[in-house]
């Protein structure tokens, strides 16, 4: 061998490891962690100033519960452990002041508009039982409490009304199980396999066909995860109205098709083999089929949004800013996330935005599915958001926001990660264009826009809200619409119902319903409501007169009342339809705000039906009326429960008033239909099951003000494109070669039930 091989061998090791060292050390120093940059900074008046909208802080809630326990005369039981003959709070939420006195605090250099708190108390300890409303003030230190009930309502709410507490759902399920089924233990022991744990109950409402009503279908699932697929025939109407609930009592039990007086009829038909029994296949606790839990391994990371040099958007308190956006957001237990003084460079063009309502509509051949109306307001969508999963739910990196509320307790309550805020680049241009005519250049925008999420779980369904802000001044407000679907035990004539999703289990038929305020201020309070649109036209053409020439004109319309801007459901809208300023752009236009709904929706319930005028809102796509502080919101919290005499009923709201130049608001509704299926097992997605609207700038600019945007991208074929100065993207290799600094995952989401 020769002797100097040895010496080669350890010189060309020695030359590899230098290379290979200087390769990991370069990567290295070209991948450090991100380094985040300070955030937009705000002046300190637009931070304090958007406090006016804030939710309510766990110190002023406290001091809410003490002054009514202190000053209304009563003794006040903690609403989780209340019993319908109790007095309780069933919630308490910031009472939003008079928009006149907002606005001239914001913009008038007024004073601050006395921070108060809207308490909703059940009074069932009384001679005449009740639910009040009562306006309670100053926080933090309150001295004073109004009942608004009847200035808000015109009437006294009666104690029918009323929500159900989660208390009460308990004593039901207690009556249920010690008390109803007591009376048939040979048929649900031999039929279920009873054994007082392995059943759940699913309720419906509204509870009746009457006002006064108060009785509930009972639908009986195996209790194991995703039980809402797994019914098994079994369904109870319990007449629970009496405040004595030693009073209540079975007023009907369907199984399998039929129909019995009680639980005792049911037992004794079976007894004596009278009864056609279908037994269903005991599930195991994860559900089988029903269950989430992935059917793969994980595999490689799926891709993952980043942050280089941190967020481009400030938060301080409830106040967002984000490029030339700011507004102020807020949670109301019972309608979910809303958000006021929304302003594009610096000038206000929505006073409010909020969910109003969300509503579903079920059909079945069992008495439970076919009586289900159920508006989630009633239940609380805000009281309902669910703590958001990092990485899922919203973007890793996304900003988390926890949220404070108090409801059926005397104790505020945290809502961890109850909303989420983040930057997203959707991966499409906002707009661009690649020339090769005359000159050669491109030019272009990454459609970057912020969003404001929340998703509430409301028994089976759970809904994904975003309001979405652009760079070119339009705003999107949208709902995805997940969960479980619910479902109905299979028999007879389900199948015109529905579609059979497993053996036993029917998905059946139900339409979604959403409903939003929209408070416009285009340039100003007042503004006007105009269409615009398209017709053809027959016309010569002026060069050959002898041939004609179908050409599209535009259509103006200004709809001067309310009726005239009431469009309902199946009618035709104009496709242009705006909140007009009274000013104009450079060119002459009226600076505006188009309206562009994106929705399937069919008939909510015909019009001829009892319960219809609670709802009435759904049978509008868009309706504009004027604004006015005695019409807040569009329905009520108490419509659900007595449907048949609404204490709001929307279509009250139009009454042809004249709507040009006056302060103007915006009632939407966007829906669809949804027939279960298959694939629908063990979940529903959300592709393809999201609708909305956009606010889209209509006149309101002189040009597109995307372009001042600092993410715009412009080169020539005679540039030198790679550069840095001429395009920012190709800085990207250096700018974003950085690694995340992703906070460890957590989740309190299973906290405090």
């Amino acid at each position: 061998m020769n002797p100097k091989l040895p010496y080669v061998l350890l010189v060309g090791a020695a030359v590899i490891i230098f290379i290979l060292s200087c390769m990991l050390l370069s990567r290295g120093r070209r991948s450090p962690s991100c380094e985040s940059q300070p955030r937009n900074t705000e002046k300190t008046g637009s931070r304090s100033q958007s406090l006016v909208f804030a939710d309510l802080t766990p110190e002023e809630l406290a001091q809410v519960v003490r002054y009514l326990q202190g000053s209304l005369g009563v003794p006040l039981v903690d609403a989780s452990r209340a019993k319908p003959s109790d007095n309780c709070i069933a919630s308490v939420d910031v009472q939003v002041p008079a928009k006149a006195e907002v606005l001239w605090f914001l913009d008038g250099g007024g004073a601050r508009p006395a921070r108060e708190a809207l308490a909703v108390l059940y009074f069932g300890n009384q001679a005449n039982p009740n639910v009040t409303e009562y306006v309670v003030g100053p926080l933090p230190m309150p001295t004073y409490h109004r009942d608004i009930t009847v200035q808000k309502y015109g009437r006294k709410v009666p104690y029918h009304r009323r929500p159900m507490l989660g208390s009460e759902y308990e004593q039901v399920g207690a009556f249920l199980e010690m008390v109803a089924f007591a009376a048939a233990p040979s048929f649900l022991q031999e039929v279920f396999d009873y054994d007082g744990t392995n059943v759940a109950f699913q309720t419906t409402a509204p509870h009746g066909f009457h006002s006064g009503d108060r009785k509930s279908w009972f639908i009986v699932f195996q209790n194991v995860s995703g039980f809402f697929l797994h019914p098994v025939g079994l369904e109870v109407l319990v007449d629970h109205s009496s405040l004595d609930i030693a009073q209540w009592a079975v007023s009907r039990v369907f199984y399998n098709g039929q129909y019995y007086r009680d639980m005792a009829q049911l037992e004794s038909a079976y007894v004596q083999g009278r009864i056609s029994v279908e037994k269903v296949r005991k599930a195991p606790r994860d559900g089988d089929f029903s269950s989430m839990r992935p059917r793969a391994p994980s595999a490689a990371t799926f891709p993952l949004q980043y942050e280089p040099q941190g967020p481009r958007y400030g938060i301080r308190n409830n106040h967002v800013v984000f490029q030339a956006w700011s507004f102020a957001f807020g949670m109301s237990v019972k309608t979910g996330m809303r958000l006021f003084d929304i302003r594009y460079k610096g000038e206000r063009v929505v006073y409010e935005m909020s969910i109003q309502e969300a509503m579903s509509v079920y059909g079945s051949n069992c008495p439970g599915g076919m009586s289900t109306r159920y508006m989630d307001g009633s239940f609380g969508i805000g009281r309902y958001t669910s703590p958001l999963v990092r990485g899922v739910d919203c973007p890793y990196s996304a900003t988390y926001v926890d949220t404070y509320g108090l409801y059926e307790s005397l104790s505020p309550s945290k809502r961890k990660a109850a909303l989420c805020i983040f930057e997203q680049n959707l991966g499409s241009p906002l707009r661009r264009h690649y020339s090769n005519l005359q000159s050669l250049y491109y030019g272009g925008l990454v459609n970057s826009a912020l969003v404001v999420r929340s998703i509430a779980t409301l028994g089976n369904h759970d809904y994904v809200w975003d309001f979405i802000f652009y760079q070119n001044g339009a705003i999107e407000a949208k709902v995805q619409a997940t969960g479980y679907t619910s479902s109905s035990f299979l028999h007879g004539d389900g199948l015109r119902y529905g579609n059979r999703v497993w053996e036993h289990t029917l998905g059946t038929i139900r339409t979604h319903s959403v409903n939003y305020k929209v408070d416009l201020d285009v340039g100003g309070v007042k503004n006007s409501l105009v269409a615009h649109d398209m017709a053809f036209e027959m016309a010569r053409a002026p060069w050959n007169p002898e041939q004609q020439i179908e050409r599209p004109r535009l259509t103006k319309k200004v709809l001067d009342t309310e009726d005239q801007a009431a469009f309902r459901l199946q009618s035709k809208i104009p496709r242009y339809i705006y909140f007009a300023a009274n000013s104009k752009n450079k060119w002459g236009h009226q600076r505006g705000y188009r309206i562009q709904i994106v929705s399937f929706p069919g008939d909510h319930v015909p019009e001829a039906s009892s319960m219809e005028r609670a709802i009435s809102w759904a049978r509008y796509k868009l309706a504009v009326t004027r604004r006015k502080e005695e019409e807040p919101t569009s329905t009520s919290i108490y419509n659900q429960n007595d449907p048949w005499t609404p204490t709001v009923a929307f279509a009250d709201f139009i009454n042809n008033e004249t709507i040009t130049n006056e302060d103007l608001v915006a009632w939407i509704t966007a829906g669809f239909l949804h027939i279960p299926h298959s694939e629908d097992v063990p979940n529903t997605v959300t592709v393809g099951n999201s609708v909305g609207f956009l606010l889209r700038p209509y006149n309101y600019y002189d040009l597109d003000p995307s372009i001042y945007s600092h993410d715009g991208v412009f080169f020539t074929s005679e540039q030198d494109f790679t550069a840095c100065e001429v395009n920012p993207i190709a800085c990207l290799p250096k700018t974003a070669s950085c690694l995340p600094n992703f906070p460890p995952f957590t989740y309190d989401g299973f906290q405090n039930i």
